[in-house]
Formats: structure tokens, sequence, C-alpha cells
């Protein structure tokens, strides 16, 4: 049974649909206006809002509610759950600050195509030569097809305010067979993985597309 604070994931996405369709909207055009990709949006409406906050936050916003009108079933909302400030609108980010924002390494949320659905995973990524790179292991949930499309998405919110922004990169994966780019990823701030375990392999993605969003109120 879900508890208190953790909102009935079929619920919620009962609001968001409802909305949605009063709004005229398709789950791709709701996907855009959140900033995130259509795979991931219906991951997340299937995960329920524990699984990322903040993009239940995003959601809200392309929506034109709060978060709260989405996660609430009556008046016993726990409280802290945050919400959008007033008049919350998505802004483009330039492909610069795109990249300034990501910095030179971080957390994101990687999305592969496995069946029988998408699996995003977070993973702890480096930035090398305008693209991004992970360490795994051969046979864990974040090793792609070699070639495989994918997606990594990287985002900060302040909940309490409702402000915030977002990064998706889209492209190929590709391993790090090179025993000097090897060497060359080790050593950069922020290469050990946050996983633990034995994570040998890295993988690149150059982006084949980087785009995202601000959200801002006010």
């Amino acid at each position: 049974m879900n508890q208190p604070s953790d909102p009935d994931p079929t619920a919620v996405a009962r609001r968001v649909a409802e909305r949605r369709e009063r709004l005229g909207l398709s789950e791709e055009d709701l996907a855009h206006r959140a900033a995130m990709a259509p795979r991931y949006l219906s991951h997340l409406l299937e995960a329920g809002p524990v699984f990322d906050p903040g993009g239940f936050v995003r959601i809200a916003a392309a929506l034109g509610a709060t978060r709260d009108e989405l996660l609430a079933d009556g008046p016993d909302t726990p409280p802290g759950l945050g919400g959008p400030g007033p008049r919350p609108r998505l802004l483009h980010l330039t492909d610069a600050e795109c990249w300034e924002l990501v910095g030179s390494h971080g957390i994101g949320r990687i999305a592969l195509p496995v069946r029988p659905g998408p699996a995003v995973h977070p993973v702890n990524y480096v930035v090398d030569r305008a693209s991004f790179a992970y360490r795994t292991g051969d046979r864990t949930g974040t090793a792609p097809e070699e070639g495989a499309e994918v997606s990594l998405e990287v985002d900060r919110i302040d909940e309490f305010q409702g402000r915030g922004w977002t990064v998706l990169v889209i492209g190929p994966a590709r391993y790090v067979d090179d025993p000097e780019e090897r060497r060359h990823l080790d050593g950069l701030p922020g290469a050990a993985p946050w996983a633990g375990g034995d994570r040998p392999r890295w993988v690149r993605i150059r982006p084949a597309e980087i785009s995202g969003r601000r959200l801002v109120t006010g």
C-alpha cells in the first residue's frame, strides 16, 4: 500500500491524462512542453512522482497546473511537496547554455531502448570533447547495445520555488575501447562510479541533438 508521502501513480497519471485531454494535447505534445523525451514521460507516469519529483514540476508547468493539483487526492496531502511558483513558464535554452549548465560532470538519467520498454537509470557522467561518458559493467542495466540510440537527461529543480532547468541529450552510445582514451576518462573529475562495484567499461554519447528548457515563474 502506498504511504501518504507516496502518491498513487495510477491516480496521478489519470489526472495528468484528464488535464492533457482538456487542453487538446497529445502525450508527445506534453513531453515537448515538459522538456523530456516521450518515452521518459511514459515511464515517469508509470513509475510515479517519487521516481522524479522535479519531473512532475515540469509536467505541472506544461499543463498550467500546480504540482499539488496533480498529486493530491484530497485535503490530506502531506506537507513539503512543494510546487511551481506563480505563472510558470518554460524557456528554451541555447546549445551553449545547455553545455554550461551540465558542467564538467554530474548526475543524470540514461534511458536505454530495451524490451519490453525503455529502461531509465541514474548515472554519474563526465563531459569530454563535446560528448558525455559514463562507466558501466558488461551485464548491468546501464550497459547499452553498441550504437544504440539513447537519451541522457540532466536537470536541477528547486521544488519549493518551482524553478529549475533540464537538458536532454540524444545520440548513439559507443563503447570506448582505446586504452589511452580510457585512461584519459579515468583521470577526469567525477569519473569514479557512484554506484560502486566493478564498472570497467566506458560508454560515450556524442549528441546528435541537445536541447534544454528553463522553468521560470512570475
